[in-house]
């Protein structure tokens, strides 16, 4: 097939980002000998300069490495509910029936710096200041700011020209949002890291001790105390009233990044790695053991196929609805059995389902929040501008996403993470730091007893879920994409196109996976506020075909016809261990993502 651009073969090392200047950072640091851990760390902090709006520093990171020789891991970049989020403080104290979208209220404890800062620390050879500098620099000197920056912003002039100034100040400098491709500067966040850079290079201290020193400052030093003493003013947020949040600073240096075994499951000859079920990670896996052992390339795309992994889909979420969560008792070996998934198959009929149906794994009752079974009510209302996650909308317009990257090296490591929260649209600017608090608290529900219930302690379940597969135990593929609810839709759609269909120029032909034609659906209650479900419905590109348009909707389904390129924001790099061939492809939709290698 003809593709936008061509997967990308190399030797020395590959990046692929959702930003052509975090991938030319990264690129830049692994031209400099760091490895692929730098070249992820510093990508992850140009990240949040370049894309403001789809992530922050006080936002939140799952990671997944592949150290040479060494463990794949997930490092946990997702922070827990502060102490005093209780549902008794929300529900009853505040009179809230949902978590708002925006505001101090929905902030969690930040967890992306300090993930990056401990990747840095255990897998890195670089100093701070050498992966800092890129994102310094365009903070400092400023760069081309892509246009969904300055829609973004108009869409929140007034919140933020009447309620959360210190945003203004930075986002509508003289009353001008920032223009495509005009120079966005945050010369704030530059002097935050510059300070932080200051403060930790004590004398005598070593690139590891200097590290943990910028952890430490992180939080409980300048920028920890700036933190908690934004986060007690009352701010405006999407339930139309000013709450201050509840996040402290012993919330703060209370917790830190840590790691974890990932979840795996075998197709194929493919092991698939994931994020636990603190994450939606496990829904790709439940997708893949629900597909039919017999499916093969040739119903690759064809009416039946895309009928069958939305109905798939479909089941995989309501099981994250009513099992995943942060509390230790998600039936995971069951929700990935055969015996399990031979059950739920029988499921799919020839007609789309309009019903939410968890299963119940080794006898389990699913238990479904009150408030996610009313979500259909609130399907047709427009969100408070600035909640939730900026995402593909009803028309299938792309209005953004979150931010991912994924990174191999000349020695075969390889990493694959997706940064988000935080963003410019989600709570008001930190005045003395630059940067807003994420409100990934939105996807807990104030109703007690469920796995996602709001609990101090315990993370939310987050959409964020980075992906890296495996063959004949070796590394060979790492991937991911934005998109809130949609990640793990996409990623499958990904995955089998390029596993399924055949290599090119020996490889698999990545580029190919992600230009393919995509599509989501939305039948399972939203993660983000205001958690609204459109039963039935799904989401096409156009260039998906009438026939499979029309297949679709003889089965059924709501089919909403979006534009051209509109689904999908896949990134992803590979490798070929017989051969030492490095590849890399990235998704072409709103002009932003790139590949860089060679």
């Amino acid at each position: 097939m003809v593709t936008t651009r061509p997967t990308l073969h190399g030797t020395f090392g590959m990046v692929s980002s959702t930003h052509w200047l975090a991938s030319s950072s990264a690129m830049a640091v692994l031209e400099d000998g760091g490895n692929a851990f730098d070249a992820a760390v510093a990508a992850g902090f140009v990240l949040h300069v370049v894309e403001p709006h789809l992530n922050g520093p006080a936002g939140d990171v799952p990671i997944i490495l592949a150290p040479v020789g060494g463990r794949i891991q997930v490092l946990c970049g997702q922070g827990p509910a502060p102490a005093g989020a209780t549902i008794g403080h929300y529900r009853d104290a505040l009179g809230l029936d949902l978590v708002p979208g925006t505001g101090p209220l929905a902030a969690v404890v930040p967890g992306a710096v300090d993930a990056w800062l401990t990747l840095l620390r255990d897998h890195g050879t670089k100093s701070l200041a050498e992966v800092l500098k890129y994102a310094i620099g365009y903070a400092a000197d400023g760069h081309p700011a892509v246009e969904r920056i300055g829609l973004t912003v108009e869409s929140v002039r007034q919140l933020f020209e009447e309620e959360w100034t210190s945003s203004a100040e930075i986002y509508l400098p003289g009353g001008a949002a920032p223009a495509a491709g005009g120079m966005l500067r945050n010369p704030q966040l530059a002097a935050t890291w510059r300070r932080l850079l200051k403060e930790a290079a004590g004398p005598g201290r070593d690139r590891e001790a200097e590290i943990e020193a910028a952890r430490r400052i992180w939080r409980e030093g300048f920028i920890g105390e700036a933190i908690a003493a934004h986060a007690a003013r009352p701010a405006m947020d999407s339930s139309g009233e000013r709450h201050a949040g509840v996040l402290t600073g012993d919330d703060l240096a209370g917790w830190s990044a840590g790691y974890e075994e990932p979840v795996r499951h075998e197709w194929r000859g493919w092991t698939v790695c994931k994020p636990g079920p603190w994450s939606q990670g496990p829904v790709l896996l439940q997708q893949l053991a629900l597909l039919d052992p017999g499916l093969d390339a040739d119903a690759y795309g064809t009416p039946e196929y895309v009928h069958t992994l939305i109905e798939g889909g479909k089941l995989a979420m309501a099981d994250r609805e009513a099992w995943y969560g942060d509390n230790g008792e998600v039936p995971l070996k069951e929700l990935l059995s055969p015996e399990y998934n031979a059950g739920r198959r029988e499921l799919i009929g020839e007609r789309a389902s309009f019903e939410l149906r968890p299963g119940a794994p080794g006898g389990r009752t699913p238990r479904i929040a009150a408030a996610a079974l009313a979500g259909a009510e609130r399907a047709g209302g427009a969100a408070v501008a600035g909640s939730g996650e900026p995402t593909v909308d009803r028309s299938g317009e792309t209005r953004g996403d979150t931010c991912h990257v994924d990174v191999v090296d000349r020695w075969g490591n390889m990493i694959s993470a997706t940064p988000s929260g935080g963003w410019l649209q989600s709570s008001p600017v930190i005045a003395e730091l630059g940067f807003p608090l994420g409100t990934r608290l939105q996807m807990t529900w104030l109703e007690e007893g469920l796995p996602t219930s709001l609990t101090p302690g315990r993370r939310p379940r987050t959409t964020l879920s980075p992906s890296l597969a495996l063959r004949d135990g070796e590394p060979v593929l790492a991937f991911g994409t934005p998109g809130g609810d949609q990640q793990d839709q996409w990623q499958l759609h990904f995955f089998l196109a390029a596993a399924l269909r055949p290599p090119v120029r020996g490889g698999l032909d990545l580029q190919g996976a992600i230009d393919a034609p995509n599509w989501h659906q939305d039948s399972f209650p939203s993660s983000f506020y205001p958690r609204g479900t459109r039963p039935g419905s799904v989401t096409v590109e156009s260039r998906i075909g009438e026939e499979t348009i029309a297949g679709l909707r003889r089965r059924g389904h709501e089919v909403t016809v979006g534009g051209p390129w509109t689904e999908g924001r896949l990134c992803a790099v590979g490798r070929d261990p017989e051969r030492g061939v490095l590849l890399a492809a990235a998704n072409p939709r709103g002009a932003q993502g790139y590949a860089v290698g060679r």
